[in-house]
């Protein structure tokens, strides 16, 4: 077997926490001015290092599930990752690491991988007492929840499907069963999973998978929650129901942490499990995430030695940067930027809210001069200013894929791909690379005459939905407003700011009231195929598609007619693409192809990298740095702007 990697200490994810935009912050002197906080602070040190530490993070969503199998968004991998490992996990330079997995490889090119799963892992309750060995034989019971359409409703199932031989029939195969026969199937050695999916289990410290091809890259996909382990006795005790439903207090942990209280809306507060099996990592005694209201209030908190991390908004940065002699001066350090990839995705098939389709709406975004027209009369400048207002130009993005996804063999970055083939220019240092006013107002006045002769009428009416709570959300979506009528012309587009209550998937995206969403996509494994799998049409699993834009709802008309050609071509080059499977150069040349037809085409808009200003107790720059909450290096007093230049030129060599 070709080794990829022996034992090594403390691995931690390469996930940084996705936090949402910034608002205006309070001055300096709106600060507390109480010292018990920073008192109760100082118990908290050992010398200058942190013991425990508190993170803000901003009420714009909750945990949708403790199911870690069956999540899909930040704020649960935020508090999971913590709670359950997986197979492997990658360092902050995006490199492979062991977690349970001690040492895996391939011998014949990626069709078969073998993962040799380390001794004396153990599951735990939430008060740490011991409940079972984690083994190889969980995986498959994961594997097989994954698999099972009625117990996981087709979530996480992509990646699986398309490339461990016999997922797909079985996943097919489940959903030709009632919802009790389906319920009753196990991972277990001689049951119909171990049948028909290529999962090979010789004994309970090795695991086999079979690939539908040779995949090359498969082991980054074993950093994906589609391949974490869930205990069979676990599903004994509670049931199929009692899983999907499952909170802190009844699951099961084998990662660094358990979650010893949760209080929705409010705190989570995690400690470490006395079993976990890498003993030489470091952790803190206690970690709190705590849900607050704002930035503003998160940088009140700071102050007060409450938190220990704040984002600092537009105006925050302003006050701080203008002033040598303001207190955190030289504290206000560069975050780290987001892994994740911004976008606007449109929704094709609309709703109001009495439930009738957006007949105005729909028409007009399904024309591609419209979409046009934004793409390049859109200067984002300003609401990237939100995000960063010393550079907001950081914070541009003008691909669908993440940077560092993957390289070439020349080392090229594949977004330097996609970007050749879009022809854009330089960066002028004044505006977006694509924003262009004068081919806007051509497209423009080219929609109104194609949409007029449709029946659509002007303005055409988006509506865009935030946090009903988050003065943070509305503070950037009223930039966002600005932004589209006075650079598109109030006449031509009007944004609608609505707000929903806990939810956007139940109250938003499920009853698709929403024009567009702002969203954004972190890589669940290193090939492009993580992303543009998740756009393409007639695939249950392609997560864009069936939860943002609803292409596949939309109805063939001579207004919509083109669109859907489009669609249905991007498809067949994703397939094409995925098709190559040895040749990583030829792959990524063909998935850029891709790519850039997608964006050529407008079928989303690429919007942002959050790339911006923090105050900081915690190295957030670090190589174990990330959402798991292990190897963190800390400094009680914080973190100076010299010594983070340091660390980033460190980092260089």
């Amino acid at each position: 077997m070709n080794k990829r990697f022996a034992k090594v200490f403390a691995p931690v994810l390469a996930v940084i926490f996705i936090f949402s935009g910034c608002s205006g912050g309070n001055s300096a002197e709106e600060r507390p001015t109480d010292t018990s906080s920073a008192q109760a602070q100082n118990s908290k040190k050992d010398g200058n290092e942190l013991k425990e530490i508190t993170i803000p993070n901003i009420a714009t969503g909750e945990l949708e599930t403790f199911n870690f199998l069956h999540s899909q968004t930040a704020e649960d991998a935020q508090a999971l990752l913590n709670l359950w490992d997986g197979l492997l996990t990658s360092n902050s330079r995006g490199e492979l690491v062991p977690a349970i997995a001690e040492e895996w490889g391939t011998e014949d090119g990626g069709l078969t991988w073998t993962f040799h799963i380390r001794d004396g892992v153990k599951w735990v309750d939430v008060n740490g007492k011991e409940m079972a060995d984690c083994n190889a034989n969980d995986f498959a019971t994961g594997m097989e929840w994954v698999l099972n359409f009625h117990k996981n409703e087709s979530v996480n199932t992509s990646m699986p499907l398309e490339m461990i031989k016999g997922a797909k029939e079985y996943y097919e195969y489940t959903k030709t069963l009632s919802k009790e026969e389906a319920y009753a199937l196990t991972g277990g050695e001689g049951s119909k999973f171990r049948e028909m999916v290529g999962m090979e289990i010789p004994d309970e410290l090795t695991l086999i998978y079979h690939c539908i091809a040779e995949k090359p890259y498969f082991d980054t996909l074993a950093t994906s929650n589609a391949l974490y382990p869930l205990a069979q006795g676990l599903v004994d005790r509670l049931g199929v129901d009692g899983i999907a439903s499952m909170n802190n207090t009844n699951m099961w942990y084998n990662g660094g942490y358990t979650m010893t209280s949760y209080i929705q809306g409010n705190e989570k507060v995690f400690t470490p499990n006395p079993k976990y099996w890498d003993t030489e990592c470091t952790r803190f005694d206690h970690v709190t995430i705590r849900m607050v209201e704002s930035w503003d209030t998160a940088y009140q908190l700071y102050q007060a030695g409450e938190v220990d991390y704040v984002k600092l908004t537009e105006s925050m940065v302003k006050t701080i940067s203008s002033n040598p002699n303001h207190e955190f001066y030289q504290y206000m350090v560069p975050d780290k930027p987001s892994t994740s990839s911004y976008q606007f995705h449109w929704n094709y098939a609309k709703n109001k809210e009495d439930g009738t389709p957006d007949t105005n709406w729909n028409t007009a975004i399904a024309n591609e001069a419209f979409r046009k027209s934004i793409y390049y009369g859109l200067d984002l400048k300003d609401y990237y200013g939100r995000f960063n207002a010393v550079d907001p130009l950081k914070c541009e993005n003008d691909t669908f894929t993440c940077r560092n996804l993957v390289r070439t063999s020349q080392g090229r970055d594949y977004i330097e791909l996609v970007e050749e083939r879009l022809n854009l220019p330089e960066n002028n240092g004044e505006n977006t690379r694509r924003y262009n006013k004068e081919k806007g107002e051509e497209y423009k006045q080219q929609a109104i005459k194609e949409l007029t002769d449709l029946g659509v009428t002007f303005p055409v009416e988006m509506d865009y939905y935030i946090a009903g709570a988050n003065q943070t959300q509305l503070d950037n979506a009223t930039v966002l407003k600005n932004s589209f009528e006075n650079d598109l012309g109030a006449d031509y587009i009007k944004l609608n700011i609505k707000t929903y209550i806990s939810s956007l998937s139940k109250e938003v995206r499920d009853p698709r009231l929403q024009s567009f969403v702002i969203n954004g996509w972190s890589a669940d494994y290193n090939d492009p195929k993580n992303y543009l799998g998740q756009t393409i049409m007639e695939n249950d699993n392609a997560w864009y598609s069936k939860h943002y834009s609803y292409i596949n709802e939309v109805e063939e008309t001579p207004a919509t007619k083109e669109l859907l050609e489009q669609y249905r071509t991007y498809t067949d080059m994703v397939e094409k693409a995925d098709a190559i499977s040895m040749d990583m150069d030829a792959r990524y040349e063909a998935f850029a192809d891709a790519e850039a037809y997608m964006l050529q085409h407008v079928h989303i808009m690429p919007c942002y990298y959050n790339a911006g200003w923090c105050l900081t107790r915690y190295n957030v720059h670090a190589e174990f740095s990330g959402s798991k909450m292990r190897n963190w290096e800390t400094q009680a007093d914080g973190y100076t702007i010299d010594e983070v230049n340091a660390i980033l030129e460190a980092q260089k060599e």
